[in-house]
């Protein structure tokens, strides 16, 4: 009896601390969690891409298949109106570009937002502004932007 008393003993001594270790959820868990530069890399390689070969290409390319667009004096333009909107513009008279400065990915890591400061560039004049994306990635990895709206009128002062 004194034996399987010992016995008991060690058991309990080394597997107590076996089970508590093996229960703590502060453990090293192996799913990647969300990562905001996700989204900032996508929005610097859709300002990029309008810089080199137009804002029209750029945002036929980056636009969700029910994406919308807010513009100055019209209401939501949402899906394919909007592709039909950004396949009508004519972009070879200025450059668009622009830089986020902020961005957010939801815990989920499929939606998120990023807001900056864009620039448009004709041949004389530079006009700034602000904008904010909304962005969801999409079954093969890539991210589109759902939600893309500008406000104009920074000030042009130093």
């Amino acid at each position: 009896m004194k034996k399987y008393k010992i016995l008991f003993v060690i058991h309990a001594f080394f597997m107590t601390p076996l089970v508590f270790f093996s229960c703590n959820t502060n453990t090293v868990s192996t799913i990647k969690s969300p990562s905001v530069d996700e989204i900032i890399n996508a929005d610097k390689a859709f300002s990029d891409m309008s810089r080199q070969v137009g804002m029209k290409k750029a945002f036929l390319q980056y636009i969700d298949n029910n994406g919308v667009l807010l513009r100055p004096n019209h209401l939501p333009i949402i899906g394919a109106d909007a592709i039909d909107y950004l396949s009508q513009s004519n972009d070879t008279a200025y450059t668009l570009s622009w830089k986020p400065a902020k961005a957010e990915i939801a815990q989920s890591g499929d939606l998120g937002f990023s807001y900056g400061v864009y620039e448009f560039t004709t041949k004389d004049t530079t006009l700034k502004g602000t904008y904010v994306s909304i962005w969801k990635k999409q079954k093969d990895g890539d991210w589109k932007f759902v939600l893309d709206c500008g406000n104009e009128g920074l000030s042009q002062k130093p």
